[in-house]
């Protein structure tokens, strides 16, 4: 059995999020040792969790290993009352409503301050707390197309597409992340929390990251390059006897050793391809020369002998192919605890180690409001008031 992970077990969060960005952001407490209490609506109360996938499902187990769960019904006022009680001896709370509901309900960043001036709040929204569009629903696809990298990704003149993740949902969330943390070590010089805020949209456009500085600093407006890389010439993806392959040689002592390799040492003399400008304005046809070599032998062939040659390259794997990818198997990005059958499950794991507070992931998905009762108990409330609150739909 996995040890439970140390690092942020000082820590208690309070985890009001759904669907996907919010989530992201808790897993990333849970499974370095916070305390994170997941508050669902009570049953019969609640609306499900959109776009999460049933409860069992694969998407929403990933998404809240390692927590608690408690049902509370936080659009009454008694339920508003216990979520109160439990702030003051939290440390953060993460939401992802639409800015007004939080307030609506009682339970925005200024209020609760008001009750733990120690408190880190983290909000994530689709467009921002405020400004023109703040009210507006957020959805993963709506900021890939607003934060321009729909304009950026697939082939030139297809059209728009969209990338194979919720990358905006995703970087949202660990974003958000991020910014508790630096909050919490704040913190603990100043004594007080702060209102941590990102959205999906902020969040897109950082991520253009080099694509955004080419407008910014050089006023150029970024295309789509399809597999080929904007500014790194060869770079993109290549045909092999088998299927295909990823090959990026950067740098003009990367292209001599590839040139080499591919045996065309005349391509290091060829005007077209000789130096980098060159190959950026023949890339087309330097593209269908490489192809017609690598063609020639299979994807394993060509990664085996470019690699050896100091060139960058790897296969283009399938989802299965990649857990089944020896260094993966190494690095231990897929984690296993058994089920109730005994039967391992699978997990994502954290993509980053520490030497010596690594993080784990110990426990499944809990029940709906399977940790309701303790988490009462823990406040004081008696089995026979627990049951009250539970009649009456409070919890």
């Amino acid at each position: 059995m996995p040890q439970p992970a140390t690092a942020l077990s000082r820590y208690t969060v309070l985890d009001l999020t759904r669907v996907r960005s919010g989530p992201t952001c808790v897993r990333q407490f849970a499974d370095w040792g916070a305390k994170v209490i997941k508050i669902e609506m009570p049953e019969g109360l609640d609306e499900g969790d959109p776009m999460g996938g049933p409860r069992q499902g694969p998407d929403f187990q990933n998404l809240h290993r390692n927590k608690q769960s408690m049902t509370l019904n936080l659009k009454s006022a008694e339920g508003v009352a216990i979520f109160q009680e439990m702030v003051r001896q939290a440390d953060v709370v993460v939401e992802n409503f639409r800015p007004d509901v939080k307030d609506r309900l009682g339970i925005g960043y200024e209020s609760l301050a008001e009750i733990n001036p120690r408190l880190v709040y983290a909000s994530i929204s689709g467009f921002g707390q405020d400004g023109p569009y703040a009210g507006r629903p957020g959805f993963d696809q709506i900021a890939q197309g607003m934060g321009g990298l729909m304009s950026i990704t697939g082939q030139p003149g297809q059209g728009p597409m969209r990338v194979g993740i919720p990358i905006a949902d995703l970087c949202a969330g660990i974003f958000a992340a991020q910014g508790v943390l630096v909050a919490l070590l704040e913190r603990e010089i100043s004594g007080k929390g702060q209102w941590v805020q990102t959205s999906l949209l902020q969040a897109q456009i950082f991520m253009l990251d080099f694509q955004a500085a080419r407008w910014l600093q050089a006023g150029e407006v970024p295309k789509q390059a399809g597999n080929n890389h904007p500014t790194s010439i060869p770079t993109g993806v290549f045909p092999t006897a088998d299927g295909y392959m990823n090959i990026a040689a950067t740098g003009q002592r990367i292209w001599q050793r590839f040139a080499m390799a591919l045996g065309h040492p005349e391509w290091l003399e060829d005007p077209r391809y000789a130096a980098a400008a060159a190959r950026s304005q023949n890339r087309d046809v330097l593209n269908e020369e490489i192809s017609a070599v690598t063609r020639g032998d299979t994807s394993a062939n060509w990664v085996a002998r470019l690699n050896e040659a100091g060139v960058p390259c790897g296969p283009i794997n399938s989802i299965d192919q990649v857990f089944a990818d020896e260094q993966v198997r190494h690095l231990g990005i897929a984690a296993y605890l058994n089920g109730g059958s005994n039967d391992p499950v699978g997990y994502v794991a954290q993509p980053m180690t520490l030497s010596r507070t690594p993080s784990s992931i110990v426990s499944h998905p809990p029940r709906h409001g399977e940790h309701t009762e303790s988490i009462l108990a823990g406040l004081g409330y008696t089995p026979e008031q627990i049951a009250d609150l539970r009649g009456r739909q409070v919890v």
